[in-house]
């Protein structure tokens, strides 16, 4: 691994562990607890076979190799630089998992964009990520829930939330935290103008465990609002106050949830998402030196415009933490963020190395 070393045995110890608290009598008393280990145990033994079943692979072509290189035997050749191939894109597809090194990388998380101003024309835009954030997860299998939407009058979304879970789904969506800008020629002007747009991203990861001592919220610092969701145009398309907002007061921090027809199910996943923003807001509080010196996650400001996504008068996206750049945006919008992805991580990487 850049920067490191990657530590099998160090994950074989860990399972073992794991397998030995599986074992105890006692061990699905708490099931929360059991359903975490079991299913991060079972997350091991698949890195452990993926890796275990690439060295050995690794080992017969050198071998294999070295036998037809003792020989003078060219004839397979072809056959050794193809397999040769496909296991350096293995290698480098396992390797760049090894780069997720946050406390939280491996957990859910909530996306939320917010368009900037511009009204119909930031909305749009705010529309298209929502489509390029839903077909990125549609690609790496990851299930996604739009848990709350606020649909423009005209077209677009003014603001959407989107719970992602998937494995690592944190760990690549916090490289998404940021302003993001479009350069195009507007749909919506009739005399065919460039307009540039903006629409803010959130990333949050999801703490499912969390206790009321983790998180403590007073009744009196909470504020729950009841409305009917929405659909577009802002149609009502339930006939009870079935969607919440929360608000916690001291922090002003506000989620909302209307993807659910019961109040009450809307009530918990509201709940459940603010009290991850609490207690990550906690977190970066407690350690806002060190996460300073990390730069693992950069605030997701107005002011930190991360991406320029432009369409007129030339094709290009360019990250302008990476200086990642393409010159086919067409691609990127359908979901292929990989590389943009892996360029934020590498760069975190070599940031934290320099800090330390």
């Amino acid at each position: 691994m850049r920067g490191g070393y990657f530590d099998l045995e160090g994950l074989k110890q860990r399972l073992v562990k794991f397998e030995q608290e599986m074992a105890a009598p006692d061990f699905w008393q708490d099931q929360s607890r059991a359903a975490k280990v079991s299913q991060e145990a079972e997350h091991l033994k698949q890195d452990i076979l993926a890796w275990d079943n690439l060295s050995s692979e690794i080992e017969s072509a050198k071998s294999l190799a070295e036998e037809l290189a003792e020989a003078d035997d060219h004839s397979l050749e072809k056959e050794l630089n193809r397999k040769y191939q496909e296991l350096l894109k293995q290698y480098q597809e396992r390797e760049f998992f090894l780069l997720f090194s946050g406390k939280h990388d491996k957990s859910d998380a909530v996306l939320t964009i917010h368009a900037g101003t511009g009204g119909t024309e930031a909305q749009d835009w705010t529309e298209m990520l929502m489509r390029m954030y839903l077909r990125f997860c549609e690609k790496r299998g990851w299930a996604t829930t739009v848990i709350d939407e606020a649909r423009g009058n005209e077209a677009g979304v003014k603001r959407v939330s989107i719970e992602v879970s998937g494995r690592y789904a944190f760990g690549h969506l916090k490289a998404e935290a940021g302003t993001h800008r479009l350069v195009r020629i507007s749909p919506f002007d009739a005399e065919k103008m460039r307009h540039t747009s903006f629409a803010l991203v959130e990333v949050v990861p999801i703490f499912p465990e969390l206790t009321d001592e983790d998180v403590v919220i007073k009744d009196e610092d909470l504020r729950v609002d009841v409305f009917r969701s929405s659909g577009k145009g802002g149609q009502s398309v339930n006939t009870t106050d079935s969607a919440v907002r929360m608000v916690h007061v001291p922090t002003g921090i506000t989620v909302s949830c209307q993807n659910e027809r019961s109040q009450a199910q809307n009530k918990a996943t509201a709940l459940k998402i603010l009290k991850s923003k609490l207690f990550l807001r906690k977190m970066e509080e407690r350690q806002k030196e060190q996460d300073s010196a990390r730069g693992e996650v950069l605030p997701a400001a107005w002011g930190n415009q991360i991406r320029s996504y432009v369409l007129h008068p030339y094709h290009m996206v360019k990250d302008h933490r990476t200086n990642f750049e393409t010159s086919n945006p067409g691609v990127v919008l359908d979901g292929d963020l990989d590389n943009f992805i892996k360029a934020y991580l590498e760069h975190s990487v070599k940031a934290n190395e320099s800090n330390n």
